[in-house]
């Protein structure tokens, strides 16, 4: 059984600490215990509670076998996400997340297929070799865009 979270590690790791009063979402308002010096102060009894919410979720949904997606896009974050991920063998993100990746991933797919059929042009060298410089410079660009 993993590990609980206290009280004191959470305020030793500073994530009792927001973002600028300026840039709040007033959604945010229940979790927020005080603002001081300009920085939102988060409530950590309440950050606690979430996550041992959320801690029964995860253990829930890998007891029944499905996925789990670990999304890491901190650069403190991303080395153990990455290799945590790949030793219980489940998806994982640490590099940039693209916009509508979960809700629009029709059309991730599709540049997904686009991107890995350049790819294979590229390494055949079959067809790449007999396109044009100009082609070839524009079908690098669109990939590296992709």
């Amino acid at each position: 059984m993993a590990q609980s979270t206290t009280y004191k590690e959470l305020l030793d790791a500073g994530a009792h600490f927001g973002h600028l009063t300026r840039k709040w979402d007033p959604k945010m308002a229940p979790y927020i215990f005080m603002e001081k010096n300009g920085i939102h102060i988060i409530d950590l009894n309440k950050t606690l509670a979430s996550l041992d919410y959320a801690a029964s979720a995860i253990r829930n949904i890998a007891k029944s076998g499905r996925k789990i997606m670990f999304v890491a896009t901190k650069k403190q974050a991303q080395e153990i996400v990455q290799t945590e991920a790949v030793r219980l063998k489940m998806p994982y993100v640490t590099d940039r997340w693209l916009g509508g990746m979960l809700t629009n991933f029709a059309t991730i797919r599709k540049s997904l297929k686009k991107m890995s059929s350049i790819d294979k042009m590229v390494k055949e060298n079959t067809a790449f070799a007999a396109l044009a410089k100009r082609e070839k410079l524009m079908m690098n660009r669109e990939r590296e865009k992709l």
